[in-house]
């Protein structure tokens, strides 16, 4: 009689905790990128051998961060093209031509997030829509959260890192060279990176 009186125990089920990043509540409102503080740039294999770095100069973005639910966190970035600088001037020319970006009929490369996603500690996830030369793709962009403070001027600012890798084929930029020892000129990826500091609008 024992055996079937026994009382049945249940396990609960466990669950897997949601990561846990830092207190940014502060934070929540609408950002705008400090240009002037800020860098975005790029580097792809040049040769098979090192890589080409640059930058572009001209940019606006626009940032609405919801520091209690990250998730709920957007940004919006629009570059002027012909702002390319490889700090070589014919290659910078080359690069705004049909082989390359097509300066002249597709000014702006865009990013629009579509999701965000908090990983824990300072990292972060977003996802969105790159396009460039009229052609929109996925892109997801690794964050990493800097820190925030009140500048000498009393503007609050934060600050965050980013790194993303495309396939510029994908975008219809695929001119290249073969080399005589094999292999191409210029590699198919490109590593975009982004130091970001943003003021808070008034």
């Amino acid at each position: 009689m024992g055996l079937f009186n026994r009382t049945k125990t249940t396990v609960p089920a466990t669950t897997v905790p949601a990561p846990v990043g830092p207190d940014l509540a502060h934070l929540t409102g609408d950002w705008t990128v400090d240009t002037t503080h800020s860098e975005i740039g790029f580097s792809v294999r040049h040769a098979m051998v090192t890589n080409v770095k640059g930058r572009f100069t001209e940019y606006d973005g626009k940032l609405h961060l919801d520091g209690a639910t990250p998730g709920n966190s957007s940004a919006d970035l629009v570059i002027k093209v012909a702002s390319i600088d490889t700090n070589q001037a014919q290659r910078d020319e080359h690069l705004r031509t049909g082989d390359f970006f097509a300066a002249e009929t597709h000014p702006e490369i865009r990013f629009r997030s579509t999701s965000t996603e908090p990983l824990g500690d300072d990292a972060y996830r977003m996802a969105g829509e790159l396009t460039i030369k009229g052609t929109t793709r996925p892109v997801v962009l690794d964050l990493e959260y800097t820190g925030s403070a009140t500048d000498a001027y009393g503007a609050e600012r934060v600050g965050f890192e980013g790194k993303a890798v495309v396939d510029r084929t994908d975008f219809g930029l695929s001119y290249n060279a073969a080399l005589e020892t094999g292999g191409v000129l210029i590699g198919e990826k490109v590593k975009l990176s982004f130091d970001i500091s943003a003021v808070k609008a008034a």
